[in-house]
């Protein structure tokens, strides 16, 4: 018997229970994807490429769950537009732009130095003859 996804009744405490998302949980998750992101991104990405990074940011700046975390977000990548130009460009963006976003919540700064002991790449098999996990893999792929 397949278990549909929404038939809650069937999980311990599911239908009781409800888990609610806050704007903290939203932000750590979208920072670490972004990071990652960040970390994936090919050095030498393709025109596609840039474009597709440059728009995922932007839509960010129009469709985030939090309407205050996105016209934040939106007046700081008006000032500071994001560099897609390689990928240790936007990991220092990506940075600077995590840094300004703390600063204005009375968090730490974070030396950018560092970013790749924090937000590495992620780790996948790439054994077999697929791109894998990497950006950089899908590049031939892609069209100028």
């Amino acid at each position: 018997m397949t278990k549909k996804f929404n038939d809650a009744k069937d999980d311990d405490d599911a239908s009781t229970s409800t888990t609610k998302t806050t704007k903290e949980d939203l932000g750590r998750a979208t920072w670490t994807f972004l990071h990652t992101f960040a970390a994936q991104y090919p050095d030498e990405p393709t025109r596609r490429q840039e474009r597709d990074a440059r728009e995922l940011i932007m839509i960010l700046t129009r469709a985030y769950p939090c309407g205050e975390c996105a016209a934040h977000f939106a007046e700081i990548v008006r000032v500071n537009p994001p560099d897609c130009s390689s990928g240790l460009a936007l990991q220092r963006w990506m940075c600077a732009v995590h840094n300004e976003v703390n600063a204005s919540l009375g968090k730490a700064w974070f030396d950018c130095a560092k970013v790749d002991g924090r937000w590495s790449k992620l780790e996948c098999d790439e054994s077999d003859a697929s791109p894998g996990c990497s950006l950089e893999g899908r590049r031939r792929k892609m069209m100028r």
